[in-house]
C-alpha cells in the first residue's frame, strides 16, 4: 500500500518533500500533481520503476516518455535544441506544455521513441512538482496519470489511492488538479507542430 503526503498545494512542507525525494531515489514510483492533472513520476533511468509505469498505464515503446525539469537549464543536457526553438521554450515556460525535441544521448535509451530518438520535456508550473524538483536535483522520468481506456488525467487524490494505491510508492495530495491535459508541441522542426491541444496558449505555435 502506498504511502500518502497530504502537501500544501502554495508552500510545501521541506520534510515531506525530502521524503518524497528519498522515495524516488530508491526506485519508487510517485503520483503528483501538476498544473494539469496529476502524473506517474519516478527516478530517471530506473528500469524497474519504467518498467511498472509502462504497465500501469499499459505504455508501448512508441510512447513518449517526459522529463519534467524544473528549468530550461537542465534542456540543454537532455534535448537538442538551438537557438529559435530555446526562444520559443523560454518564452513560454513554466507552463502546461508538454514540448517533443529530439535527445541527446545522455537521455536512457529506454525512455526514447524507438525510431525517432525523441524525448518530451516539460517545465510545469505546480508549487509542488517545482519543490520536488528541486530537492532532486535533476529530472524527474513521467508521464500523465490517464486510467487505461480513459482520455482524461485523473484530478483526485483520493480516487488515485483508492484506484492505484496497491500499486503506487506515494501519492502525494496536493488537492485537485485541472481536468485537461497538457498541450503536446512537436519542436523537432519549425513551424511546430500541435500534437494535442489542452492546457496552455497555443497561439505562440500557430504558423
Amino acid at each position: 500500500m502506498s504511502q500518502f503526503f497530504q502537501i500544501h498545494p502554495e508552500n510545501p512542507q521541506k520534510r515531506l518533500i525530502d521524503q518524497a525525494v528519498q522515495i524516488v531515489r530508491q526506485g519508487g514510483v510517485v503520483a503528483y500533481p501538476t498544473d494539469s492533472g496529476y502524473a506517474l513520476g519516478c527516478h530517471l533511468g530506473d528500469k524497474k520503476a519504467i518498467e511498472k509505469i509502462k504497465w500501469l498505464r499499459s505504455l508501448d515503446d512508441k510512447h513518449n516518455f517526459t522529463l519534467v525539469c524544473s528549468d530550461l537549464s537542465d534542456i540543454g543536457t537532455y534535448a537538442k535544441v538551438d537557438n529559435s526553438v530555446f526562444r520559443l521554450l523560454k518564452a513560454n515556460t513554466p507552463g502546461a506544455y508538454t514540448f517533443i525535441l529530439n535527445a541527446t544521448s545522455e537521455v536512457p535509451r529506454l525512455l526514447l521513441h524507438p525510431k525517432r530518438r525523441s524525448i518530451g520535456v516539460r517545465v510545469p508550473d505546480h508549487s509542488i512538482t517545482r519543490a520536488l524538483l528541486d530537492a532532486l536535483g535533476e529530472p524527474l522520468m513521467s508521464v500523465t496519470l490517464i486510467p487505461v481506456g480513459e482520455e482524461l488525467p485523473m484530478t483526485d487524490p483520493e480516487e488515485i489511492r483508492d484506484r492505484f494505491g496497491a500499486h503506487l510508492d506515494l501519492i502525494i495530495d496536493g488537492g485537485a488538479c485541472h481536468l485537461e491535459a497538457t498541450s503536446v508541441i512537436d519542436l523537432r522542426e519549425l513551424p511546430p507542430t500541435i500534437v494535442r491541444e489542452g492546457r496552455g496558449d497555443l497561439a505562440p505555435f500557430r504558423s
